[in-house]
């Protein structure tokens, strides 16, 4: 088996997003508790398994669409540097190893959890992903369960105001990456992704416009909150708002100016202004939780 090409499917730096699943450690002020860290890195595990056996699975799918994208078609199966044999295998190891490791190490909530992200993922693939709105919803919800994972895996409360923010948030980089496929394809879009000929650049960009004043409001809202000053006794979660002013406003320059917002998680490890601002909006982020509030 051709384990570099693999590892290329797998697709490991989309496992940043799993980063979601720490939100609820965090924000529950149990950052420190070890026996909850550790319990918070094996759900970050078992996702990653997961999400990279389902990202095989994707390719799997989406082969014959994948070699008419300039991007994709490098991929390592649309390529041909694996084949659909090594593809499905790889696919069910790491299934198996998810599974497994959910089972021994973490509660039925987390599996429940586990489990209706399958469904999802599978529903988007199969059928969902050409229902338009709809669509990015989907891709969203699987930020939602992430988040929900991380709080049943330490079985921990769970914020709606967090809830809340994850979803406009995953929204706006749904979104944000259907412009940027539709700027990048042109009058190839509609064979890469059937789903782009329901939308239209102006389209995309006044539902970006509402879930990017949504995501602002709400987490501007979720700061000055009663359950939020009543939990970390402290108003100065406001300090932060501006790191994510400047995020947001950031993502829309590269999304505009430089035609760049299809892969988020690369775009946030490989711009440094946006990379630095994330980080310091976690610093300050722990500092006013346990500094204040712990």
């Amino acid at each position: 088996m051709n384990l570099k090409g693999i590892a290329g499917s797998a697709r490991p730096k989309q496992w940043i997003k799993n980063f979601f699943i720490l939100a609820p450690l965090i924000f529950s002020q149990n950052l420190f508790n070890v026996p909850l860290l550790i319990k918070s890195a094996i759900a970050f595990a078992a996702f990653c398994l997961l999400s990279s056996s389902l990202y095989i699975l994707n390719d799997i799918r989406d082969l014959d669409e994948d070699k008419h994208h300039p991007v994709k078609s490098k991929r390592p199966l649309a390529s041909g540097e694996i084949n659909r044999t090594q593809a499905w295998t790889a696919f069910g190891l790491l299934l198996i190893a998810s599974v497994i490791v959910s089972v021994l190490f973490l509660n039925q909530n987390f599996m429940i959890a586990l489990l209706i992200y399958v469904i999802l993922q599978f529903s988007y693939s199969f059928g969902l992903k050409n229902v338009i709105i709809l669509d990015v919803f989907i891709v969203a919800a699987g930020f939602i369960i992430r988040v929900i994972s991380g709080g049943f895996a330490i079985n921990v409360h769970i914020s709606h105001w967090l809830l809340i923010c994850t979803l406009l948030l995953a929204l706006f980089l749904a979104l944000s990456k259907r412009r940027h496929e539709m700027v990048l394809l042109g009058k190839e879009a509609v064979n890469h992704r059937p789903i782009l000929g329901e939308y239209s650049p102006y389209l995309l960009d006044q539902m970006i416009a509402v879930v990017t004043a949504s995501t602002i409001i709400a987490y501007c809202l979720y700061t000055i909150s009663e359950e939020t000053v009543t939990r970390f006794g402290t108003y100065e979660l406001i300090y932060t708002v501006p790191f994510v002013l400047y995020g947001i406003f950031r993502y829309l320059y590269l999304i505009h100016r430089r035609s760049e917002g299809g892969s988020p998680e690369t775009l946030i490890i490989k711009d440094r202004p946006l990379l630095i601002d994330v980080f310091l909006w976690v610093v300050t982020v722990v500092v006013i939780v346990y500094g204040r509030g712990g």
